[in-house]
């Protein structure tokens, strides 16, 4: 009887290091951090992408009453100018989000180019369904960039 009971314990041991070992880890995402120089370093450009973003109702105003000039002069500056904000910051962004905000980058320069389209051909409701994603674009890649540190 107790040889029968320590071969049913070593075979409930073997069968639960079996069931054990085909269990897949599960892989947990560490957050990125950062050093109090790399956000200092990311957050001189993060106002000038900031405040382009406070001025979306400025964009949006000029598209519906279809002033096309000066959509196009906003395109071209602080848009533009924000868009090089971002260019300075990807480089300083954690390795696992750089991708992700070329990409978003990409996708906001896509979606001016089809504002400015918009805007020489006067078609205003392509200029607001670009300019909603273009905002969308600048949301998201604020997400991906590190708090202040205070």
């Amino acid at each position: 009887m107790v040889r029968q009971r320590s071969i049913l314990s070593l075979i409930f041991v073997l069968l639960a290091t079996f069931l054990i070992s085909c269990n897949s880890p599960t892989i947990a995402t560490v957050p990125p951090s950062y050093t109090a120089a790399e956000v200092a370093k990311i957050q001189e450009y993060v106002p000038g992408i900031q405040m382009v973003r406070d001025r979306s109702p400025e964009l949006q105003n000029l598209i519906t009453t279809g002033e096309w000039v000066k959509v196009g002069n906003f395109i071209h500056g602080p848009m533009t100018e924000a868009r090089l904000n971002m260019t300075y910051i990807i480089p300083n962004l954690a390795k696992q989000n750089q991708a992700q905000a070329r990409q978003i980058s990409k996708d906001l320069l896509n979606d001016l180019v089809k504002i400015d389209q918009a805007a020489a051909t006067g078609n205003t409701s392509l200029a607001l369904n670009k300019y909603q994603e273009v905002f969308a674009d600048i949301d998201k890649f604020l997400e991906l960039v590190p708090e202040k540190t205070t």
